[in-house]
């Protein structure tokens, strides 16, 4: 954990479980082109850009903290898991839950998880191993899954997809945890959903405040700082890119020279700061720079 945020009467915290290269720029942006990247060389490096032109990603939770409640906004990686990828796979650290602890927080004070979308790494530890079951890691949370990206998600288990749904949501629905959630959810008026489709059907973005939006979680909307300059440059991953590029240049029009705090999912830290305009695109400026 390295930021603490503290606006419109509640308080934000990162929690970062890794740092670690995913793809090249190419795989990972396949509309990138060879002279948009040389261009943006300058500002990607060494951050986001590393050797090799490969593309690092922070992977990480927000701890939410409003007058009522506290709550985890997507959990990271997980451990014991078999993943596809080697930093992910079978994880057995501490990091995450260490990342808690710094801000003092245990697994038992938080009441909601909040699950922008259901990929490995976004709902990993939605579960942890316990006895050789998967058991809900937070047990006093209830975990808010919306309708739409959780029948996606199951229509892509049965049919031999989505590994995260085994061991990370199907745990939590058996132990009647979840909330499954329509697309006007909100908590009070602190806490609302914002439909953000095209990475998954029913991918959402979480935005806090009492009734505005002082700070907006994005989840996998954005990746790297290169879709924020240019958010035609959709994620090779995405399942609907057309959609993605539409919702994320939405999204960032719509939050552009406000005041709202962008928490970001991925991008390199400090992952947070506000939307600026940057010709026909934009950028994300870190709190407390000018």
């Amino acid at each position: 954990m390295d930021a603490v945020y503290r606006i419109g009467g509640f308080t934000v915290y990162r929690v970062v479980e890794l740092v670690a290269p995913l793809r090249s720029a190419f795989e990972m942006l396949p509309s990138l082109t060879r002279e948009c990247l040389e261009e943006n060389r300058h500002w990607l490096q060494p951050h986001s850009l590393g050797p090799n032109d490969i593309f690092s990603l922070t992977y990480q939770s927000y701890i939410v903290r409003t007058p009522h409640h506290t709550i985890l906004v997507d959990s990271c990686l997980g451990n014991d898991k078999p993943r596809l990828e080697p930093e992910w796979n079978m994880k057995t650290d501490d990091n995450f839950v260490r990342g808690l602890a710094a801000v003092d927080v245990t697994l038992e004070d938080i009441d909601y998880v909040m699950c922008t979308h259901l990929h490995v790494d976004h709902a990993g530890w939605n579960t942890r191993l316990v006895d050789g079951r998967w058991v809900p890691t937070f047990p006093n949370a209830r975990y808010i899954f919306g309708r739409r990206e959780l029948e996606s998600a199951k229509t892509r288990y049965a049919k031999g997809g989505y590994p995260s749904y085994a061991n990370g949501v199907l745990p939590i629905l058996e132990a009647g945890r979840a909330d499954i959630v329509e697309d006007d959810y909100q908590i009070g008026d602190y806490v609302r959903l914002l439909p953000t489709p095209g990475h998954t059907d029913g991918h959402v973005a979480f935005c806090f405040g009492k009734s505005v939006d002082a700070a907006v979680m994005t989840g996998d909307l954005l990746h790297v700082p290169l879709q924020i300059r240019y958010p035609e440059l959709s994620f090779s991953r995405d399942k609907d890119s057309v959609q993605s590029a539409l919702t994320r240049r939405s999204f960032l029009e719509h939050f552009c020279d406000t005041p709202t705090l962008c928490c970001t999912a991925h991008l390199p830290s400090p992952s947070v700061g506000r939307i600026k305009r940057w010709g026909d695109g934009y950028r994300l400026l870190p709190v407390g720079c000018a």
